[in-house]
């Protein structure tokens, strides 16, 4: 089959500027799509992670003291007791931080009481005993807190005291003692202190605090909040989320004079706020992405377009010696095929080096290579179908009416 290679490099360098354009253009959008695609997957990949707590059932309550005789045991008792008796409430606890909120605190550990080492930062999330029942996580191994192990609130004097029980994530678990059983291994903190894991549970997302990438790397300890700011951490029977927040608000807001609620709201809300940065990222690339594709197959139509009214007369003069329209369709498609592969080309170099930047600048992964290979095809079929109209329209010629073309 002759594919007519010597006659389309004779007319392409006659019309090197729309040629050059097309090229630059092809290979442009493949570094936008293969990149953005790649950025966009992992955008999703974050938004759509498992959170390992009941999210949909779950209602935050803020509270916060603002006078100096403001009585905190009593305070919390008759809260637990209001929350946790409304029919519907699965579980209550006090809490000193807020899952997908910058709401919380991180602290650092070592498996050594040297401190040798790099140290393990976690997101720490101080809830009595029905804290994981409240947070629905699920404990992969060991046991829960007891009522006698919960520790007083936290406060000035004793807020670096480390406690002498922890409950870890599979992700910290995995990262501190990596191929062994970290179920009764011994943590320490900063000044030496030891604490027991005495649960694992399945990964979970707490604050972002320790940011998003190691948000699943939790450690819940066995003591109250600190006196002044708490949140309760409210988990219902599915359904009945929205109406028991109407419930609790205004009754809360009238047990105590001496403090008051500020939010009460669905845990939902914090997810969508944390995430709301990458789904915008991902709708803008999706978008970015989607127009540069656009004014790439625009390009790519433009320039056969032309090329077909320039050579009217010589599509006539082949017609008339003998050429099927295939063949002169083909000759439109090889050198469309041409330019898109000289694009390709370049456009590989242009990703690979749009996705070293990104990864030297910002962090990001590198690029994968199997999203560079697989929008190779799909970018070489778009130019085809780019061209595909103005090819049927060269083919359409009849020799007749291209041989008087002057």
């Amino acid at each position: 089959m002759n594919l007519d290679i010597g006659p389309i490099f004779t007319a392409l360098k006659r019309h090197r500027a729309g040629a050059l354009l097309v090229v630059f253009q092809v290979a442009i959008a493949l570094a936008v799509l293969a990149n953005g695609i790649w950025i966009v997957h992992q955008r999703i990949e974050t938004v759509a992670r498992p959170t390992g707590i009941d999210v949909e059932n779950i209602f935050v309550v803020s509270s916060a003291s603002f006078r100096d005789h403001f009585d905190y045991d009593a305070s919390l008792r008759e809260d637990l007791a209001y929350l946790r008796g409304l029919p519907g409430v699965v579980a209550a606890s006090p809490a000193d931080a807020v899952s997908f909120s910058q709401i919380g605190s991180t602290t650092s550990v070592w498996t050594n009481p040297d401190q040798k080492g790099s140290p393990e930062e976690l997101t720490a999330i101080s809830m009595d005993e029905e804290g994981l029942k409240a947070l629905g996580a699920h404990l992969v191994l060991g046991r829960e807190f007891r009522a006698d192990e919960i520790g007083p609130p936290v406060t000035l004097r004793n807020m670096t005291e480390f406690v002498p029980e922890i409950i870890v994530t599979q992700a910290t678990a995995d990262s501190l003692f990596p191929r062994q059983g970290a179920l009764g291994k011994t943590v320490y903190d900063s000044v030496g202190k030891p604490a027991v894991i005495i649960g694992i549970t399945d990964n979970m997302i707490g604050s972002a605090t320790n940011g998003l990438d190691k948000a699943d790397h939790v450690a819940l300890y066995p003591r109250l909040p600190e006196v002044h700011h708490l949140f309760y951490v409210v988990r219902t029977v599915p359904g009945e989320r929205d109406r028991l927040m109407a419930a609790a608000e205004p009754h809360l807001a009238s047990l105590n004079p001496d403090r008051v609620i500020k939010f009460v709201r669905p845990l939902e809300r914090f997810k969508r706020r944390l995430y709301l940065a990458d789904s915008n990222m991902a709708i803008f690339l999706m978008t970015a992405v989607a127009l540069v594709l656009l004014t790439t197959c625009l390009g790519i139509y433009g320039l056969a377009t032309f090329n077909v009214s320039t050579r009217t007369r010589q599509i006539g003069i082949r017609r008339a010696l003998g050429a099927r329209r295939s063949d002169i369709a083909r000759y439109f498609l090889v050198e469309n095929g041409l330019l898109s592969l000289a694009g390709i080309l370049l456009g590989c170099v242009f990703a690979l080096a749009v996705g070293h930047w990104l990864s030297a600048e910002y962090g990001l992964p590198r690029l994968n290579l199997g999203y560079l290979a697989g929008s190779v095809p799909f970018l070489w079929g778009i130019g085809l179908l780019a061209a595909w109209y103005p090819a049927r329209r060269a083919a359409a010629v009849a020799p007749s009416v291209a041989t008087r073309t002057i």
